[in-house]
């Protein structure tokens, strides 16, 4: 009976397999184009999300070049920039560089921050559950 175990284990799971059962990973992308002040969001090549985001001003530059967030903080505030509330922080660079919600809502759309990606408060929740760690993000 012992042997028939893990016999059976193996079966049940191939099958499982072979229909399907085991749950597919989406592929989730990450788009920010500071030409534009916009992010896309993607899953498995289809758009599921686009908004305007605010990058950094000229002296405070968003890098360029693809990156994949490392650390995730729901309640941050900045250490370096007055413990500036960053809600919903993905960081993306070891710098502290993040993507993050922003009540600045007047300067969405165009680079007003210290590097960061702000997005508006109501969209930063969604950005933050739909973004697990390790998902590719693209500046450019």
């Amino acid at each position: 009976m012992r042997l028939l175990r893990p016999v059976a284990v193996t079966i049940v799971a191939a099958i499982l397999f072979a229909f399907g059962a085991v749950p597919a990973f989406a592929v989730i992308l990450v788009e920010i184009d500071k030409s534009t002040q916009r992010m896309t969001v993607s899953q498995d090549g289809a758009q599921l999300y686009n908004w305007p985001v605010s990058t950094g001003l000229r002296a405070y530059d968003t890098p360029n070049g693809s990156f994949k967030p490392f650390r995730m903080e729901k309640e941050h505030f900045s250490r370096e920039w007055d413990d500036a509330p960053m809600p919903h922080s993905i960081f993306f660079t070891t710098r502290g560089h993040a993507i993050h919600g922003t009540e600045h809502k007047r300067n969405i759309g165009r680079p007003a921050s210290h590097g960061c990606v702000r997005i508006a408060s109501p969209f930063a929740p969604e950005v933050y559950e739909f973004t697990p760690m390790g998902t590719p993000v693209y500046l450019r």
